[in-house]
Formats: structure tokens, C-alpha cells, sequence
């Protein structure tokens, strides 16, 4: 059962560039760039220094923080420098460069734990810890911190396979090529949060997905559900998929440990499974290369640190100078100006887009009090008052009315025909307040 929820928008999910076509891989270039500040919390430290050898899955960056995730070399070579370097948020941050050697020459600590059955609850935790798993979803929360928020807490466990925005059609390709590491991370996870039940949620527009995954499935009384959803967005966001398909509500500024749910990835599951049954820890991601810009879309195995030029390279490049190029999907994802620019463990997709669909009016118009926006809002905010109030600074106003419980994705700048720049608007009123609070 799917429970109704309100909002969203349908906007063309124009996947059918991609979504046909299975993941290729790409060798690892001759350079790699791997950023200490690739998750959410606090970066890693290098443990390695310039000169040094390193091994492919070698730990090379780590932190004492609970709120951290270790960081290792995606491929076998040569520390060539240890310094800041252009990072997909923009700045340039502390980064360590790897010189490929061309061997993967596998570091002698990368070999299996054990099946998932045969290893404790304990065990696989610090697995996830030490292979530097991350919400794969695009927060990039560390997996280990969000399981130990949520440990005796939870009753319900969702994998999240929507992938509702347009473009994107990574987390489908994993689904249908590698359903039994998802079910096998799935199985790890449940082992984790003592459940004997979980559910894997997936838009219908997924349809091949769904069945690899039921496939996969014990034939028996399954304990884990395969659940379809309408094919909408934002309904990928965590705390709508919560509310539409166990029916509970997030209150106001709380976590979805609240309600008693968790809710990851299907890569970040399938790179548990990986971690546990190969030793393997998180160097590479599937990403979705596609966009009106691009010549040839694909999807395609590479590995952390490698530079955006040489994934759209590996496209054949842009059919002409791109207009716009984002990190992730082109609702929620961050503009590019640096393609020197790793992937990193949040990229998901890397879309680039042609002068007439990247372009859009600096021009702001006055609003026309039509309401669309609050009606596509699945949060049930009112964007309207939260622009006007934050671009007055009037920030109690914006507390008032909820403004952190805004989920940035984009539906109500997607419907206001006055094309007023409502996310940068919020995103910057909220960053406002955090400074405030933070005094």
C-alpha cells in the first residue's frame, strides 16, 4: 500500500537516453584526485605523505570524529602531492594526488570478512566504517554514523531505488546489473538493526528493476517486499518515502530515527555487500553521464578521485560548449565551473547541457500570487513568504514557518511562472540562520 502524500511534480524524466544502456567501465586515468572533505562531517586527515607508494584499496586519509569516513586509493601508484586542489562544491580543498601506476596492484589488507551470515552485528558495522561507506543517495552522510543514530531505534528499513530525478538512471542500471549485492546489503543492513523485514522502494518507471530485484528474492516468504511507487518527485526525498510507504510523518525538524524508520541507498547496500563478501572499500561509483550537451550517454564504472574532463572525455566530449554543467541530478545538483574536479563518493551523475536547455533568465519577476508553488511543495511550506522573508533577512519569521524543514528540491522554482530563484533564495536564508545560531 501506498499512502497519499502531497506535492511533488512530474516533470519528464528524460532517462531514456541512459537508462537502456548497461554500465561500462572506465579505466582510472593517469591522475587521481582524491578530496579529505568527500562527506558530510568532518574531512579526513592524510595518513600518507608525498613520495610515498600507495596500494589500490590502501587507507590514506582517516579522522578520530564519529562524523568522518576514511578515504582510500582508488588504484596502486605514487602520492605525487598533498595539497588543495578544485573540489565539486566549488572551492579548492585539501587533496591527495595519486600517480597511477597502471597496475591496481590490490593492498594485502583488501580480502573477504566472511559471507553476511557469518559475521556479527559488531563486525559488520566496523565494516562499514573501515571501507568508508556513505549515504551514496547524495548527502554522504558516513553509513556507520547514521546506523549508530538509528541502532535500537528502528523498526522500519527502506532501501530508496526512486532515483526521481530526471537524467539519472545510475542506481536503475545498479538494480537491474547487480540486484544481489543490493539484496545482499539489504540482508546486511537488516542484520544490523535486528529486523526481520525490509522493503525496497522503486518508481514504476523502473519496471525490468523491479523484476531483477523480485528475482533475487528467497522464493518463500520473502522477508524482504519490493514496493512500487508512482513516478513522481520529489518522492526519493527520505521523509517522503517514509511518509508514502509507512504512512509516518517526520515532525518538524526531526530526524527520520523519530518515526523509527531508516532509509539508504541501493548503492550504498551494494557497497556493504561488496565491502563484507571482498574486503573492498569504496573507490568507485556508477555515474550517469547524459545531458543535452553530451555526445554519447552513458553510464560508467569510475573510480573516486578520477577528473570530470576525462568522464565526459570518455563520452566523446560536448556536442558543443556546454551552457551548464552539474554534479548530480539537475534538480538538487551543484553547478560546475572546474572540471579539473574529481568525482567523488556523492557523484552520482554528471550532466551537461546545450545553450538552449542550460540557459535561464537573470531576471527576476514580481510574483504573481498564484500559489503553485505551495501546492507543489511536499514539505506543505509556503516558498512564497520563505523568499520574501529571507531575502529581507526577517529570520525569526523564517524559523517560524519552518524554513529548515525546506528539502531544497526544487518543485516550487520548477512551477512558479515568475522563474524567481526560490531555492537559492531558501538555501541562502537557511545558511543565515545557521551562522546566527552558530554565534
Amino acid at each position: 500500500m501506498i499512502f497519499p502524500y502531497r506535492g511533488g511534480i512530474h516533470p519528464e524524466d528524460k532517462k531514456e537516453t541512459t537508462c537502456n544502456k548497461p554500465i561500462e567501465y572506465l579505466p582510472p586515468p593517469g591522475r587521481l584526485v582524491l578530496p579529505m572533505d568527500m562527506h558530510s562531517g568532518a574531512p579526513a586527515e592524510p595518513l600518507v605523505k608525498v613520495g610515498q607508494a600507495v596500494l589500490m584499496g590502501e587507507k590514506i586519509a582517516d579522522s578520530r570524529s564519529d562524523m568522518s569516513a576514511p578515504i582510500h586509493a582508488p588504484v596502486s601508484g605514487r602520492v605525487a602531492a598533498i595539497e588543495p586542489a578544485p573540489h565539486p562544491g566549488g572551492a579548492k580543498v585539501l587533496s591527495v594526488i595519486i600517480d597511477n601506476d597502471g597496475n591496481d596492484s590490490l593492498h594485502p589488507g583488501v580480502s573477504p570478512y566472511g559471507s553476511v551470515e557469518s559475521l556479527t552485528t559488531a563486525e559488520l558495522l566496523s565494516i562499514a566504517r573501515e571501507a568508508g561507506l556513505v549515504g551514496m543517495g547524495g548527502a554522504a552522510i558516513p553509513t556507520h554514523a547514521k546506523i549508530r543514530a538509528g541502532a535500537g531505534h528502528v523498526d522500519k528499513l527502506i532501501l530508496n531505488g526512486a532515483e526521481c530525478e530526471p537524467y539519472v538512471t545510475s542506481d536503475h542500471r545498479i538494480m537491474l546489473e547487480m540486484p544481489e549485492e543490493v539484496v545482499g546489503g539489504l540482508f546486511a543492513l537488516m542484520k544490523i538493526y535486528k529486523l526481520s523485514r525490509a522493503m525496497i522502494a522503486v518508481s514504476s518507471n523502473k519496471p525490468d528493476a523491479i523484476a531483477a530485484l523480485r528475482r533475487t528474492l528467497p522464493r518463500k516468504d520473502s522477508p524482504i517486499r519490493v514496493v512500487t511507487l508512482p513516478t513522481s518527485y520529489p518522492l526519493g526525498a527520505e521523509k517522503l518515502l517514509i511518509r508514502a510507504v509507512c504512512g509516518r510523518e517526520v515532525p518538524p525538524g526531526a530526524s527520520t530515527v523519530s518515526v523509527g524508520a531508516a532509509v539508504f541507498n541501493v548503492d550504498t547496500a551494494a557497497a556493504l555487500h561488496r565491502a563484507a563478501t571482498t574486503g573492498m572499500p569504496l573507490i568507485r561509483r556508477i555515474v550517469t553521464v547524459a545531458g543535452s550537451g553530451v555526445s554519447n550517454p552513458k553510464n560508467l564504472h569510475v573510480r573516486v578521485g578520477t577528473p570530470m574532463s576525462v568522464v565526459f572525455d570518455s563520452v566523446g566530449g560536448f556536442r558543443e560548449a556546454p551552457q551548464k554543467i552539474i554534479m548530480g541530478g539537475p534538480m538538487t545538483g551543484v553547478a560546475q565551473h572546474d572540471l579539473a574536479a574529481p568525482v567523488v563518493k556523492a557523484t552520482n551523475a554528471l550532466l551537461a547541457f546545450s545553450r538552449q536547455e542550460g540557459s535561464s533568465s537573470e531576471k527576476e519577476h514580481i510574483c504573481i500570487r498564484c500559489g503553485r508553488c505551495a501546492q507543489a511543495c511536499p514539505m506543505r511550506l509556503l516558498p512564497l513568504y520563505l523568499y520574501q522573508y529571507g531575502r529581507k533577512d526577517m529570520l525569526d519569521e523564517c524559523e517560524r514557518m519552518r524554513l529548515s524543514d525546506c528539502i531544497e528540491c526544487g518543485s516550487c522554482a520548477y512551477v512558479c511562472p515568475g522563474r524567481l530563484h526560490l531555492v537559492h533564495a531558501l538555501r541562502t536564508a537557511k545558511q543565515k540562520l545557521h551562522n546566527r545560531k552558530e554565534r
